[in-house]
């Protein structure tokens, strides 16, 4: 695996990735992080390579073209909290608080992004825990640890052990949508898979299920295009 530069205004990095199980060459471009990875077979000439991603580069720059564009946590932002815009204002004291529509930040503007993020995922440890905890009754089931991490390719997983593991930036997200992750979550308490009986089980705490994955699928970049000092 390797990268190449795909030259232009502006360059594009890509990724290249050969597999032994890959037949033929296949793009991907990542909505949530504008990555561009090319799969080949394991012994196709690299010059093939190149050449395919000429001819495919308006194909490329087109989609990178349609990602929601970088956003930056700084005074005067309006960022998404539960689905609410919020103004991010400077504040008093050492934590950013959420009062009357706004999110105060003390200090410095340098320091702001690392207090948001530093908010953002106080309040998510609260609201998966509450709604974890909420779900697990209803199924009657139970759960191991949770962790909260800032993956690019899910929303979260539940491991073999019962573990949880969210995205925090669903704290950004609409309640009812994070509260259906989390129910999709716990549900994989009694079925690990995404079985007919899987989706029952979550039909069960969250009937309006599908529109909150259609949610995620189309407005779930938009959460991912916040940019934070720490990350």
């Amino acid at each position: 695996m390797g990268d190449i530069i795909l030259e232009g205004n502006p360059p594009v990095g890509v990724t290249l990735r050969r597999s032994s199980r890959a037949k033929r060459l296949s793009l991907r471009v990542s909505r949530l992080d504008g990555r561009v990875t090319l799969s080949m077979p394991a012994r196709l000439p690299e010059r093939e390579a190149l050449a395919f991603l000429r001819e495919k580069e308006a194909w490329i720059r087109k989609h990178l073209g349609t990602r929601a564009p970088e956003r930056s946590a700084v005074f005067g932002a309006y960022l998404p909290v539960l689905g609410q815009d919020v103004e991010i204002v400077p504040g008093q004291g050492r934590r950013a608080v959420l009062k009357n529509g706004r999110l105060e930040v003390p200090g410095e503007p340098a320091r702001v992004a690392a207090k948001v993020k530093a908010f953002l995922k106080l309040e998510a440890q609260m609201r998966l825990r509450e709604a974890s905890d909420r779900y697990a009754a209803l199924l009657k089931t139970d759960y191991g640890r949770i962790t909260l991490r800032d993956p690019r390719s899910r929303w979260g997983s539940c491991t073999s052990a019962g573990n949880l593991m969210y995205s925090w930036r669903l704290v950004m997200a609409p309640v009812a949508v994070l509260n259906y992750v989390a129910a999709h979550e716990v549900a994989h308490r009694l079925e690990m898979n995404h079985s007919e009986r899987f989706w029952a089980h979550v039909a069960r705490v969250c009937p309006d299920h599908a529109a909150h994955r259609r949610w995620l699928h189309t407005e779930g970049e938009t959460l991912h295009a916040w940019r934070f000092e720490t990350d």
